[in-house]
């Protein structure tokens, strides 16, 4: 498959001599390094309510910033104004800021200076992500059909009061330059559509919902049009699993096996383990916004974080990853790394000055920004769990099972300031009975500490039962900012694992 081409809108921007204003300017007041980013993002959504569209909107981002870094201290600007004197006046604010910055950090008797891990030039170089069809050239009122045609569906299946639809899509392009010559364009096309049915016994008022699994990814519309994803099984079964949650009953609560299908597992992976290796996270840089890590720095190489069967990768290299990308926003080639191998902490995710501070060699590309106005912050790689080479089917790891839950799709979470206790909830759960399925339960909730969960895995799927699932809205930062990550694995199989009846315990 041909290469997308970067839109030509993007590329008439003046990127090189708005860099080089910059990048000169910086350089003439005296900074060790210097950064500029011109990004363009677009965003659009549809959301429809019965098959009606009841919202759409569509929203451009466009600036630049310019980062530096001055006798060991940041600074930081951004602008919207595209000329040169422009922004040779937002290096000149960036340096400002870094000789405030510095002077306050000194005067505090603070001496943990700004250093980068080193990286090659790479002085020219285009990236585009693996897509078919840009969504953005697909017409608005395709977008809206096709939405409305699988909404009518589902109501026309019996037992389905009312349905949402929602489709969201983003076009990111990136100009990146620095001192040390490096140059990068890039683009970036991303999609999530979804469905939730809702049932509604109007002799009871009971009511449930169902929601698509379908993950969100780094697609193009040719997603919607079945690659990738099959959209008419889906569609035809979600009533009828709807129906059965309707009248299934609510789970006992005690200790039960586990399996978890890679629509629910992706979840726990990236508040478990996602989280908990980001470097700054776990060296207490990052606190404020959903707090530190249980993986502290002195844990690398021994902490055991779960079974020996645990092999979980960071990767901004995936195919069709919502976190995958060429250069991070500190012009680092993006990569592929171990993170936990036979179940102990081997690694972290970094980005250049997280790298040098501890001495880890080469930032691992985790460096990004989610808009022209915001300073690049470490975030999360696509952290995955690796299948299991010849390892069994879904129904390979149901049979091991004698009383359990099979677990599917991801619903509401819950992890504390350290992601070490936590619960997860789904989208439906079946009781599992002497290695069989045996119909649906409700009303249930798995809960346990992140070490002794992953070290509970007992049995993992091979590449035959492995999704690349995710999110678009990863929260990190403050100001706050939003990213999107994937997080691919297969089944698992997890033992004597505490299960809660959540309507017994919101009674509590």
């Amino acid at each position: 498959m041909p290469t997308p081409p970067v839109d030509p809108l993007f590329l008439a921007y003046p990127l090189r001599a708005l860099a080089d204003a910059a990048l000169t300017r910086a350089r003439e007041l005296g900074v060790a390094h210097a950064d500029f980013r011109l990004e363009r993002v677009r965003s659009a959504s549809w959301r429809l309510r019965d098959a009606r569209l009841s919202s759409s909107a569509d929203t451009v981002q466009l600036g630049f910033a310019v980062r530096v870094l001055l006798d060991g201290a940041w600074g930081f600007a951004a602008g919207v104004d595209l000329t040169a004197q422009a922004a040779a006046r937002v290096a000149e604010q960036a340096v400002a800021v870094a000789r405030l910055s510095g002077g306050i950090s000194r005067a505090a008797g603070s001496t943990d200076l700004v250093e980068l891990a080193e990286e090659p030039v790479y002085p020219d170089t285009t990236w585009v992500s693996s897509y078919e069809v840009n969504p953005f050239e697909v017409p608005d009122a395709e977008k809206t059909a096709l939405l409305a045609d699988w909404s009518s569906r589902l109501l026309a299946a019996e037992g389905v009061s009312h349905v949402q639809a929602a489709l969201l899509t983003v076009q990111e392009n990136k100009f990146y330059a620095d001192t040390a010559g490096t140059t990068t364009t890039q683009q970036r096309v991303r999609l999530h559509p979804w469905l939730e049915a809702t049932s509604v016994d109007e002799r009871t008022g009971a009511f449930d919902s169902m929601r698509t699994i379908a993950p969100p990814v780094g697609r193009g519309w040719e997603y919607l049009r079945g690659t990738g994803w099959d959209w008419d099984a889906e569609l035809a079964e979600l009533p009828t699993l709807l129906a059965e949650k309707m009248k299934a009953p609510s789970v006992e609560a005690g200790s039960y096996d586990l399996v978890i299908d890679p629509s629910n597992l992706w979840l726990t992976i990236h508040e478990s383990i996602g989280h908990a290796t980001e470097l700054d996270r776990a060296l207490g840089y990052e606190a404020a916004y959903a707090g530190t890590s249980f993986a502290t720095f002195d844990k690398l190489g021994s902490l055991a974080y779960g079974s020996e069967l645990m092999h979980v990768t960071g990767d901004r290299t995936a195919e069709h990853g919502l976190a995958t990308i060429g250069y991070d926003d500190e012009g680092v080639a993006t990569q592929a790394w171990d993170l936990v191998k036979d179940g102990t902490l081997v690694g972290y995710q970094l980005d250049r000055r997280m790298a040098k501070l501890k001495g880890l060699g080469r930032s691992n590309g985790c460096a990004f920004a989610d808009s022209p106005g915001h300073v690049p912050v470490q975030r999360m790689a696509n952290v995955s769990l690796q299948p299991v080479a010849g390892g069994p089917d879904t129904d390979g790891l149901v049979s091991q099972v004698e009383n359990g839950l099979y677990i599917v799709g991801d619903r509401s979470w819950s992890i504390d300031m350290q992601r070490y206790n936590f619960q997860f909830t789904g989208q439906r759960a079946f009781a599992i009975r002497n290695g069989r399925l045996a119909g649906q339960v409700k009303d249930f909730a798995y809960q346990a500490t992140t070490t002794d969960f992953w070290g509970s895995m007992s049995a993992v799927g091979g590449p035959q039962t492995y999704v690349l699932g995710g999110a678009f809205n990863c929260g990190k930062a403050q100001p706050g900012q939003i990213a999107a990550v994937s997080h691919g694995c297969p089944s698992a199989l997890f033992r004597n694992v505490n299960v809660l009846n959540t309507q017994q315990e919101a009674g509590h």
